[in-house]
């Protein structure tokens, strides 16, 4: 059980960190933001309101859920995606991953300005690291006068919106299943898009090759609804700690496929950066052992909001 959810896990960071590979090839083959935008959750709401309907899980919610889940999408998520894939115009796919993948601290951060958690030496050590991380990665991009200053300000940009709508989703996201809160804020998402890419002239399906489409599909089918649905069954098996940690897969996925599809090469400083915000991010989602006692006392998982937000963190990635 556990092997396999361990390998659901690290499935569903792959998925999620193809995405960045299949946009730049979606641009390639004759995308345009506003295209990749609208197709990517058009296609991805219609294939889970499918599943959602499949499941009848769409009895479960009431009207005012109904509404703060498409504000999720169209207000949140909508400008998350529409900095990260503006971002991927600009700047490689790899340094955007390592810039995108700040949010766990932005996450706790907030969390601890919120009153939502205490500062103790770990998340602190943990803050420590991603901003030292983040120091290397830019800072090795500006000394090799490879950084674009705002293509990285689009990638932290998405880091900072996607931390704040994590935040914004923990109410409604304890009150709607996943499924369900996904094909919502693809919704909300897919209007505001697809209306202001058109508006923009930037909505050119017609420009798009077969292999545009493809990878297009792609972003949608892989790095949308089957991400997901992996995620949530690898988190079911392995419980949300060690699903955070594998998680941590995703960025290194990104680099991988950069290098080889693109030619892209992080620097030396950038490397070691990337590698020591990802040392930040374990150590932010690794939890010393209840005491056994306070183990058998408990009626469910005891979860601080960083850890507990990961089955909530990837309902519309």
């Amino acid at each position: 059980m556990r092997v396999c959810g361990t390998l659901l896990c690290l499935g569903s960071a792959a998925a999620f960190g193809a995405m960045a590979a299949f946009g730049k090839l979606a641009y390639g083959a004759g995308a345009t933001v506003g295209t990749l935008l609208s197709v990517r959750f058009v296609l991805a709401a219609a294939l889970l309101w499918g599943l959602v309907l499949a499941s009848g899980a769409a009895r479960q919610i009431g009207a005012r859920d109904v509404a703060l889940a498409l504000a999720l999408g169209g207000c949140g998520y909508a400008t998350q995606a529409g900095c990260y894939f503006t971002a991927l115009t600009r700047i490689d796919a790899s340094l955007l991953s390592l810039l995108v993948y700040t949010f766990p601290a932005i996450v706790a951060v907030a969390a601890i300005v919120l009153g939502r958690e205490r500062a103790d030496g770990r998340r602190l050590t943990a803050l420590a690291l991603a901003l030292g991380g983040l120091a290397l990665v830019v800072g090795g991009g500006t000394a090799a006068g490879r950084l674009d200053p705002l293509g990285a300000a689009l990638g932290l940009g998405a880091a900072v919106v996607y931390s704040t709508y994590i935040l914004a989703s923990e109410g409604v996201a304890g009150r709607v299943s996943p499924r369900l809160l996904a094909a919502l804020v693809c919704t909300g998402a897919a209007v505001p898009l697809t209306i202001g890419a058109a508006l923009a002239g930037e909505l050119r399906p017609g420009e798009l090759t077969a292999a545009g489409w493809g990878w297009l599909a792609g972003i949608a089918v892989v790095c949308t609804v089957a991400a997901i649905g992996l995620f949530f069954a690898g988190l079911e098996r392995v419980g949300p700690t060690t699903a955070s940690i594998l998680a941590a897969v995703e960025p290194l996925v990104t680099v991988v496929l950069a290098f080889a599809l693109f030619g892209e090469r992080l620097g030396a400083l950038q490397l070691a950066g990337g590698a020591v915000m990802l040392g930040g991010v374990l150590v932010l989602n690794t939890r010393p052992r209840l005491p056994r006692r306070a183990v058998r006392r408990s009626t469910g998982p005891v979860l601080s909001p960083s850890i507990d937000v990961l089955d909530r963190r990837e309902i519309a990635r």
